[in-house]
């Protein structure tokens, strides 16, 4: 493959994040794993095991000795597999780039490899790091600059159902593969903490470039399961102003027993062979989470009913039981909860109400 494209400075980076350009990351796995960028493959240049000996030989001896090293484990099979790694890559990605750690000896032995049999593919300047970087200022500048509104309410009013349908909009949420509370969790692993804010970054750059003044976003606590929170974008949304989406209990009802009961055992019923036993484990461990909070007498209570609940909807397929658990955790330990944190936004609320009501105002922004 030939190219006449030159290197990627910093000057492009917010339009490679913009058009998904494709990347190639030939870090080790390890550093990949712990961080990476939405639109990037791994397809690394030395394995786990290689770059812990280069770097430990790196330490001991200096760089003219961990190159050494590096060639030496560089065997001619080792070599026809990364190039023919690579070739692939840059095959079906024409138009992308590569980079390592720093955009240095990785990336420019593996541009070299790739010269020698004739695929000239530009690296990143500056590689992850200098991406990272640009990113992280970016977030900085858009908590500054960008007008958030916050979208709050109670549990099972709907706000993440507004957020997905709305096209300037940061999900958290679903970035994160969580739902926020201790019954939050979904059949899906989170990312990797810097994986995350790279993503939701990027989200937003894509917002502002749409030219909206707003862009919505949920409230959250500053954890989201193990995700946390940027500091900076945790002051951005205590700033913000605040929309307040509001629904019947019945509806709110109706909305987490279709989230968390029917939904969750339409997944076990293909993933286990003990979809009712499966779901009452993972209700109960969701319960366990919250029994200081509880107190030991409604927790008591919630576990009996939960049992209850399981026969019912199995043998019976009576929800009467689940549906009065729902409400009984909502009116006890979820609302409170909000009311409490809701008083001290009150005075940032700039619309309240139903679903309908709220996208008819952000219709008109």
């Amino acid at each position: 493959m030939e190219t006449n494209r030159s290197n990627l400075s910093s000057d492009d980076f917010r339009q490679l994040f913009l058009a998904n350009t494709p990347l190639m990351d030939v870090r080790a796995p390890i550093e990949f794993n712990e961080g990476a960028f939405p639109c990037s493959v791994n397809v690394p240049i030395l394995d786990d095991v290689q770059r812990h000996l280069i770097g430990t030989e790196y330490a001991a001896n200096g760089q003219d000795a961990a190159i050494a090293l590096g060639h030496s484990l560089a065997t001619s099979d080792v070599r026809q597999q990364r190039v023919q790694a690579w070739q692939q890559f840059t095959a079906e990605n024409p138009a992308g780039y590569l980079y390592c750690f720093r955009g240095g000896l990785r990336s420019r032995i593996t541009q070299q490899w790739l010269h020698d049999v004739g695929c000239e593919y530009p690296l990143v300047d500056g590689g992850y790091k200098a991406l990272r970087r640009f990113l992280l200022d970016q977030l900085e500048r858009l908590c500054d600059t960008s007008q958030l509104l916050l979208v709050s309410g109670a549990t099972g009013v709907g706000k993440t159902e507004l957020i997905t349908q709305e096209s300037t909009a940061i999900d958290l949420e679903g970035r994160a593969k969580h739902r926020g509370s201790a019954f939050g969790g979904t059949f899906q692993a989170q990312p990797a903490q810097i994986g995350w804010e790279n993503q939701i970054i990027i989200d937003w750059m894509r917002c502002e470039a749409q030219g909206r003044s707003s862009v919505l976003i949920e409230a959250e606590s500053h954890l989201i399961g193990r995700i946390h929170l940027p500091s900076v974008l945790q002051a951005a949304m205590r700033r913000a102003p605040v929309v307040l989406l509001e629904a019947s209990m019945e509806d709110r009802i109706q909305r987490l027993y279709n989230d968390y009961i029917l939904n969750t055992l339409d997944h076990l019923r293909t993933a286990s062979n003990e979809p009712w036993g499966e779901l009452q484990h993972l209700i109960q461990q969701s319960l366990d989470k919250i029994r200081k909070r509880l107190g030991g007498v409604r927790w008591q209570q919630l576990t009996t009913q939960l049992t209850n609940a399981i026969i019912l909807l199995r043998d019976q397929h009576d929800d009467t039981e689940f549906r009065d658990m729902i409400k009984h955790l909502l009116e006890h330990y979820y609302d409170p909860l909000y009311q409490y944190h809701q008083a001290r936004n009150q005075a940032r609320v700039v619309c309240r109400g139903s679903a309908q009501d709220v996208q008819q105002w952000l219709s008109q922004l």
